[in-house]
């Protein structure tokens, strides 16, 4: 029988002995390959393991050329190794595969929605199923149906096949690899599921504690289904439970009525931000009359707190009410500024032509054609220096 390495016989050892057999560099990346390992190669939608050999950092594990090589912050020599495994996101991996399996098995037997994929993500995992679409009702009795199997505290064991033995059992499974050769590593949830699976599991249902469905998205004709299990049941309520309490201090609200009183707040500043923008239309409006009305060949004037759309706009303005005027307004908001120089129809000026001078006493960067250039800047010291270029060009 082939020789099963530690993270398989028995996910649950946290540390063991073993020898480095050789040492290599993977592209700047140094690895060791070792006699055994409880450190899990990435593989089959689970990530790889962490944790030390002999104190050094294991940044990765992968299968490579036939050889597990375990990736490291600084080059080892062969020789005897003491293997250290990052439990905590080990066990996180085992509640969320395990979680897949039960998940899976319950959508198949129960709904009939199969899996067609497999991904363990940071903070959720999710399953594709092929289901054009689940309701909330669905989801509701899906979930209702994993946590009874919870309840049921299923043993979850593994073992391998031969080929022959194999081909007789009644196995779920997408496919073995390719080109796969030898005993097949099987993963059983007692009288619920007997699967293909190379990935670490836990011993019962009941380490699972709970699955949460958290929603899909369409993908592919078929739908994406995210979840949590485990202890990022507890870690994710813990987040939504602070969240809530900071809202509800913001708010003056309780958790019931938080969405309702955000909305209307959210509806209120949506009215002043329009009347706001009147207002704002308004004293524009006057103040391009104004300017229109003054004497001589061009109108400036600085804006602080606006943005290059405002300005543009009012340019356009005063160019239309005033043709015989060139126009120059800057702005300043948040630690940016820009500028936009207009000129009215009865104006004869190489416009972009100006522009760019001006650009360059602005330290700015720009562009323009016809009767409008505009840019931006890093500041506006350079703002005197191009009136007085203009004062030169217009007077």
């Amino acid at each position: 029988m082939t020789m099963q390495p530690a993270y398989e016989t028995d996910p649950y050892l946290k540390e063991i002995g073993t020898e480095i057999l050789h040492a290599g560099d993977d592209a700047d990346r140094p690895y060791a390959v070792l006699a055994d390992t409880i450190l899990y190669p990435e593989g089959g939608g689970q990530p790889a393991d962490r944790g030390t050999i002999n104190g050094v950092a294991v940044l990765d594990v992968q299968k490579v050329a036939g050889e597990v090589r375990h990736y490291l912050a600084t080059p080892l020599q062969s020789g005897p190794a003491k293997i250290e495994l990052d439990w905590v996101r080990r066990f996180d991996h085992m509640q969320q595969h395990t979680g897949q399996h039960l998940l899976t098995a319950v959508a198949q037997d129960r709904f009939k929605w199969a899996t067609t994929a497999f991904h363990l993500g940071e903070t959720q995992c999710d399953v594709e199923l092929a289901v054009p679409g689940l309701s909330a009702r669905q989801l509701g009795e899906l979930e209702e149906a994993i946590a009874a199997e919870i309840r049921a505290a299923r043993p979850v064991s593994t073992r391998c096949v031969t080929a022959q033995e194999y081909s007789a059992l009644k196995v779920r499974s997408r496919g073995l690899p390719e080109g796969h050769q030898g005993e097949i590593r099987l993963v059983e949830i007692a009288g619920l599921d007997l699967n293909t699976c190379g990935g670490t599991h836990l011993r019962s249902t009941t380490e699972l504690e709970a699955i949460k469905l958290l929603g899909t998205e369409s993908l592919r004709g078929g739908t994406r289904l995210f979840f949590v299990a485990g202890g990022r049941v507890r870690g994710r309520l813990g987040e939504h439970e602070t969240r809530n309490a900071r809202l509800r201090a913001l708010l003056g609200a309780p958790d019931a009525d938080l969405v309702a009183v955000l909305e209307t707040k959210l509806e209120q500043l949506r009215s002043a931000d329009k009347r706001a923008r009147a207002a704002e239309e308004e004293v524009a409006g006057l103040l391009v009359e104004a300017l229109a009305a003054r004497p001589g060949a061009f109108a400036e004037q600085h804006f602080e707190g606006k943005d290059a759309g405002f300005i543009q706009k009012a340019a356009r303005s005063l160019a239309a009410a005033a043709p015989g005027k060139v126009v120059f307004f800057t702005a300043a908001s948040a630690g940016s500024a820009c500028f936009v120089l207009t000129a009215g129809e009865a104006v004869a000026v190489d416009v972009p032509a100006l522009g760019r001078e001006l650009a360059a006493l602005l330290d700015a960067k720009g562009g323009g054609s016809g009767r409008s250039f505009q840019g931006k800047a890093p500041g506006l010291t350079g703002r005197d220096a191009a009136l007085a270029r203009l004062r030169e060009r217009l007077v």
